[in-house]
């Protein structure tokens, strides 16, 4: 566990120095009964090769729990996130694939990893505001098969990112 929060302090720490771009906050609520709640800070390197493109890429680092019926676990994650925008207001398509580590394996009482480290994806659809977005996610986390049993979960977010910039 102490390994685990000196990753994320360490990381968090790193963040401030890439100039963090945005800030986020999510809930959601997945499969075997488990709620998350989880906050996050995003970079935007803005490369070369995606300019005058309607595609952006951003570093998004959250950290957040896991609530079910046997307790609370941790979530940390890195995850590149590629999103679609027609216009810097409005509609956007975004998905990722990243990586996540969990504190507990034993989720809840009828959900238990092999592995602490889960890859996780997702594919969302939210409505950029200016100021703000708003958007709807679904994430699937598991381990690809790295080691068994791989049951997986997945969760519906509702999450609410701030530009700082």
């Amino acid at each position: 566990m102490k390994r685990f929060f000196l990753a994320a302090a360490f990381l968090q720490h790193a963040i401030c120095a890439h100039a963090v771009d945005s800030v986020s906050a999510e809930v959601g609520g997945g499969t075997h009964g488990v709620h998350l709640w989880r906050v996050g800070a995003q970079w935007v390197p803005h490369p070369e090769w995606l300019a005058e493109r309607r595609w952006d890429y951003y570093w998004d680092v959250s950290f957040g729990n896991w609530h079910s019926d046997t307790g609370t676990t941790h979530d940390f994650g890195v995850t590149p996130v590629f999103r679609y925008a027609r216009h810097a207001r409005g509609w956007y398509f975004d998905g990722g694939v990243g990586a996540h580590v969990v504190s507990e394996s034993h989720v809840s009482s009828d959900l238990g990893f092999s592995t602490h480290f889960q890859f996780g994806n997702h594919l969302g659809v939210g409505y950029n505001f200016g100021g703000f977005s708003v958007s709807g996610r679904f994430q699937h986390l598991s381990n690809a098969g790295m080691r068994n049993p791989n049951p997986g979960i997945n969760f519906l977010q509702l999450r609410v990112q701030y530009p700082l910039r």
